[in-house]
C-alpha cells in the first residue's frame, strides 16, 4: 500500500484533485515528483532521520513533498498556517529541521520567519521571494527514479496549543522501514469505513493536522482520490460532495454547525446520495448536533477519539452511537481506563482521567517533563481528557481537565454548557470559561459569537440566560454573557479556548464585548 505501487497500476488515475480550481495530479505523476523531492532532499543534505518542516496552505504541491519526505525516511513537521513569525520559528527550531518550505500565500509571514532560521535551507512553493527558492525549478532539475536508500519517514507534529505552548509528538518507530509498509490508519479506514481503491475522499481542512494529514495519505496508500478543499465553506462543501461524487469524508463538529446553520433550502440543493461513510474527530460534538446531522445524511455518520500521540483510538458507528448518545466509543487499539488523581482505575460510571494501556508509545520532543506528565504510575497515557465509562466500555468525555471550573468548590464542565448553547438559533459559536470571582473563586462565563453580530447587546444576552437557566442547573448556567465578533477557533475546529480565559485573568489583550 503505497502511491508508487498505484503509479505502476493505475498511472493515470488522480491521487487527488483540488476541489475549487479542478487541478488533478495522477499517481504517476505524484510518484515522479515525490522521486524528484527525495533527491533533492539528499542533495540539501537531508538524510534518514532529518526533519524537515512545511509552512503551506493546502498547495496542489502538499503531498508531492510529503510523499518525498516518506519515502525518504524523514520527519516532517507541518506547520500551522495560522502561527505567527515567531511561534513558526520556535517549531522549526524545536524539530531540527534542515529545510523549511513555504507557500507563496503565506510570503509575507514566511518572509519574516527567513532570518530567524538561518540554519534551515529555505524555498517556496508556487512562487520565489527574497532568501527563498522556487522548490518546483529546483525540483525538476532532479531525476524521477526512486532514491537508492528509500526508507519510510513519518510525520511529526505538533501539538495546536489550545491548552499551551505546542509540543511536538514524536511517536515510536515503526518497526518495518519499508515505504510500503501497511499503513495502520488505512488499515482502520478499510475496516471501520471501508476505504479502498473506489473511495473518492473529501478533506475539508488545513494538511498541517494530523487528522486530515494521516486520513488523506492513508486513502492514497489505498489507492482511492483525495478531493482537497483550499479552505472550508459549507456550501462549497456539499457542492463538491456533488461535484465529484465523494464517498468518504472526515469532519470536526464545527464544519457540522456551520451546515446545519446553511438555510434550509440551501441544504436541500444538493444531490449527497454518493456519501457511503462519513466519520468526525478532534473535539466534542453536541448531542443534539449530531442527531440532526444523523436525520439529515442517514446512519452514516461514524466517530473517533484519538490524538496525535497514537496512544490509543476509541470508535463508535452511527448505529451504536443511537443507543449510546453521547459516547466516542470503546477502545480498538488500546484499553481504555478512567483513574483517579493517584492514578488508579475507577469503576463504570465515575468520573476521571482517561488513559490508554497498551497502546502507541510516544514522547513529546525535548519535553521530558510533559512526556512524564502525560503517564501515570502503571505506565498507561493520557491526552489529558476527563471521562467515564459505562458497563459496556463505552466512553463519554466530560471534557479536558485543564477546561475545568471550579466556583464555589464545585467543579464545572464547560462542555456541558457549550453543547446546550451552540443549539440556540442565535448563536454561531460558544466558549464557556471561568473568570475570577471574589466570592466564588471563579464564574462561568459564556462567550458568544452571534449568527448576526448586529443583534449582540443586552437583549440578546438575556434571551441566551433564560434560555440556559431554563435547561441546566443553578450551578452551570452562566452568571454572565458576553460577545466576540469571532471565537480563536483553529482551522480544524479545536478552540484556542485558553486565549480566551487569559483576557479574564489578566494574561491577554481582551477583545471580548
Amino acid at each position: 500500500m503505497h502511491p508508487s505501487i498505484h503509479a505502476k497500476a493505475h498511472p493515470d488515475k488522480p491521487a487527488y484533485v483540488m476541489a475549487a480550481s479542478g487541478e488533478a495530479v495522477t499517481y504517476g505523476q505524484l510518484d515522479a515528483r515525490s522521486n524528484q523531492g527525495a533527491h533533492l532532499l539528499r542533495a540539501l543534505g537531508v538524510g534518514a532521520g532529518d526533519g524537515v518542516a512545511l509552512f503551506m496552505d493546502n498547495s496542489p504541491r502538499y503531498y508531492e513533498i510529503l510523499w518525498a519526505a516518506q519515502r525518504s525516511g524523514v520527519r516532517f513537521t507541518c506547520v500551522s498556517s495560522k502561527l505567527t513569525a515567531g511561534e513558526a520559528q520556535s517549531i522549526v527550531a524545536d524539530s531540527d529541521s534542515k529545510v523549511f518550505i513555504a507557500s507563496a500565500a503565506l510570503a509575507a509571514v514566511a518572509l519574516e520567519v527567513a532570518p530567524l532560521i538561518p540554519g534551515a535551507k529555505q524555498f517556496m512553493v508556487d512562487g520565489a521571494e527574497g532568501p527563498y527558492q522556487s522548490f518546483e525549478a529546483a525540483r525538476a532539475a532532479m531525476p524521477a527514479t526512486p532514491i537508492a536508500d528509500e526508507s519510510a519517514g513519518s510525520a511529526m507534529l505538533y501539538s495546536s496549543g489550545t491548552t499551551g505552548r505546542p509540543k511536538g509528538v514524536k511517536r515510536a518507530a515503526a518497526v518495518d522501514p519499508r515505504i510500503d509498509a501497511p499503513s495502520p490508519l488505512a488499515l482502520v479506514g478499510q475496516a471501520l469505513y471501508g476505504m479502498g481503491a473506489d473511495t473518492i475522499y473529501l478533506s475539508p481542512a488545513p494538511l498541517y493536522h494530523a487528522a486530515p494529514l494521516g486520513w488523506s495519505m492513508a486513502v492514497q496508500a489505498l489507492g482511492g482520490t483525495v478531493v482537497l478543499m483550499e479552505r472550508f465553506d459549507a456550501e462549497q462543501a456539499l457542492a463538491y460532495i456533488e461535484k465529484y461524487r465523494v464517498t468518504c469524508a472526515q469532519w470536526v463538529p464545527n464544519h457540522f454547525v456551520r451546515l446545519l446553520k446553511l438555510p434550509a433550502e440551501t441544504r436541500v440543493r444538493y444531490d449527497l446520495s454518493s456519501l457511503k461513510s462519513v466519520f468526525h474527530a478532534a473535539a466534542p460534538c453536541p448531542v443534539a448536533v449530531k442527531e440532526a446531522m444523523i436525520e439529515w445524511w442517514g446512519p452514516i455518520i461514524h466517530e473517533y477519539y484519538a490524538g496525535t500521540e497514537g496512544n490509543g483510538f476509541c470508535a463508535i458507528s452511527a448505529e451504536e452511537w443511537l443507543g449510546k448518545k453521547g459516547s466516542v466509543g470503546r477502545g480498538l487499539t488500546a484499553e481504555v481506563k478512567i483513574c483517579d488523581e493517584a492514578g488508579e482505575p475507577l469503576p463504570p460510571r465515575t468520573q476521571g482521567g482517561v488513559y490508554f494501556a497498551g497502546g502507541g508509545e510516544f514522547e513529546y520532543h525535548n519535553a521530558p517533563e510533559k512526556t512524564a506528565e502525560s503517564r501515570n504510575r502503571h505506565g498507561w497515557t493520557t491526552l489529558g481528557d476527563v471521562g467515564w465509562l459505562d458497563e459496556d466500555g463505552y466512553l463519554f468525555l466530560t471534557d479536558r481537565k485543564s477546561f475545568m471550573i471550579i466556583s464555589g468548590g464545585v467543579n464545572i464542565y464547560p462542555q456541558e454548557i457549550e453543547n446546550l448553547m451552540i443549539t440556540h438559533p442565535k448563536v454561531a459559536d460558544v466558549a464557556v470559561v471561568g473568570a475570577p470571582h471574589e466570592e466564588m473563586g471563579e464564574e462561568v462565563v459564556a462567550v458568544i459569537q452571534p449568527v448576526d453580530w448586529s443583534e449582540a447587546g443586552e437583549a440578546l444576552a438575556a434571551e441566551l440566560s433564560a434560555f440556559a437557566r431554563a435547561r441546566l442547573s443553578h450551578v452551570k448556567t452562566p452568571r454572565r454573557i458576553d460577545f466576540m465578533a469571532q471565537l480563536p477557533r483553529h482551522a480544524t475546529g479545536k478552540l484556542y479556548k485558553r486565549l480566551i480565559r487569559d483576557a479574564y485573568w489578566g494574561k491577554a489583550d481582551s477583545t471580548i464585548v
